[in-house]
């Protein structure tokens, strides 16, 4: 996992279907990012971001649908 202290100059975050539709606790994805996939806060969009291996984020994903991961 890497850190992106800025992210706010890349483009085209979409958020997660998995976000609740009130605002809170959302999350923020860049597709097509070379070799990575960098995941921020939507309520903080100038704060920093992370950014995992495609590998990494696809088990992340898998899990959340699974249910392995429960609020």
């Amino acid at each position: 996992m890497t850190t992106i202290p800025d992210a706010s100059a890349m483009t085209g975050w979409r958020k997660s279907s998995y976000s609740n539709g009130q605002g809170a606790e959302c999350i923020e994805v860049v597709d097509g990012f070379p070799g990575a996939v960098p995941v921020r806060d939507s309520k903080n969009p100038h704060g920093p971001a992370v950014a995992f291996t495609a590998d990494s984020w696809s088990s992340f994903v898998i899990a959340v649908k699974d249910g392995t991961f429960s609020g």
